[in-house]
């Protein structure tokens, strides 16, 4: 059995603050970290020879084909540094290799960064900084509206759409809120209103997205479902880009159905986020046509982005790591076909 130092960790799609994160926190576990910076691809798992455990982030694809050739260099864990799996054929990896996630690393970080997605599209800060910094002091097309008193729909209430929840009570707003699995005796303490999808679609003045992507929810946001929505309604979404399908999110805009849309996720984003593209021409003309309207807030997948949630993501995987190889438990283990408790056979 090797020991703790002779463990070797692969880490793909990594910057310079994931590097000084893991870095940081491995000194209590002491394995051997290499980064690199290319993504989970078939062309890349090669590199992973030879190597105990592999790390990605939301960006890899991990593909059958990267399955089965993870396999086949006897890697047997695949740890993700994040919350969502959506990027993983968990159907591939049974009987393969065990995979393990993040499940919480910043609730309330993201949370806060949907809030602020919602005030500054509704102040107009961000516009509002352009001008004064040209000596522009007008304040004709800045106008806003006061939250209080407004009604916010809020889809999922895991811990994140929780406290959105809390948040935008606190701001006297009205809060409905949709999930099958909704926790009543919480919503009927805090005084949110549970209710269909429907119904949250119709009445809400805001709707901001905190659930997973399930194959049941992909473009929930879509030509349909905007049609029930109230004229000028908010969209944000912090949750997983393929919720909505942006063709018809950018229909909406342009024709004045949606009044403001703040995305923190994009459905295509993977070749572009998290880089920098600012010397290129961007070629996806759906998220280029978003950025360009000044009712849109594009930020790049940032809303986990907090100094204490690059320190829980960094611990919880070194940790899914260590006790794989060293109790022989699978901590946080995502899998095909859960049991009824979410726990994996």
């Amino acid at each position: 059995m090797k020991t703790a130092a002779e463990l070797k960790i692969a880490f793909y799609d990594t910057k310079p603050y994931d590097r000084e994160s893991f870095e940081r926190q491995n000194k209590a576990f002491g394995f051997q970290l290499k980064f690199f910076p290319s993504h989970l691809t078939d062309e890349t798992v090669a590199l992973c020879k030879g190597y105990d455990a592999v790390c990605v982030f939301v960006n890899d694809r991990v593909t059958k084909a990267v399955v089965d050739h993870l396999a086949e260099l006897n890697v047997p864990l695949l740890a993700l540094r994040s919350a969502g799996y959506n990027n993983v054929d968990l159907k591939a990896a049974t009987g393969k290799i065990k995979i393990t996630r993040v499940p919480s690393y910043s609730p309330h970080g993201v949370a806060e960064h949907a809030v602020a997605l919602m005030l500054t599209l509704n102040r107009k800060t961000h516009r509002a900084f352009y001008r004064t910094r040209d000596n522009n002091f007008a304040i004709h097309g800045l106008i806003g509206f006061d939250m209080y008193g407004k009604t916010a729909g809020i889809v999922g209430t895991g811990q994140i759409g929780r406290i959105v929840c809390e948040i935008l009570l606190g701001f006297g707003m009205k809060v409905l809120a949709y999930d099958p699995y909704a926790p009543a005796d919480w919503a009927a303490a805090k005084g949110v209103e549970l209710v269909d999808l429907g119904t949250l679609y119709e009445r809400s003045d805001i709707i901001s997205l905190h659930c997973p992507l399930t194959p049941q929810n992909i473009h929930m946001i879509n030509r349909g479902t905007i049609e029930l929505m109230k004229k000028n309604v908010m969209i944000i979404n912090t949750g997983r880009g393929k919720l909505i399908r942006s063709e018809d999110l950018l229909e909406a805009l342009r024709d004045e159905k949606i009044g403001s849309a703040g995305l923190d996720v994009y459905e295509e984003e993977t070749d572009y986020f998290f880089e920098d593209f600012s010397s290129h021409i961007m070629k996806d003309d759906v998220l280029a046509r978003l950025i360009s309207l000044p009712n849109v807030l594009v930020t790049s997948h940032q809303a986990f982005f907090t100094e204490e949630a690059l320190a829980n993501i960094a611990n919880t995987t070194l940790e899914n790591i260590r006790s794989y190889f060293f109790d022989g438990k699978v901590l946080n283990e995502v899998c095909a076909e859960p049991a009824k408790d979410g726990s994996c056979q």
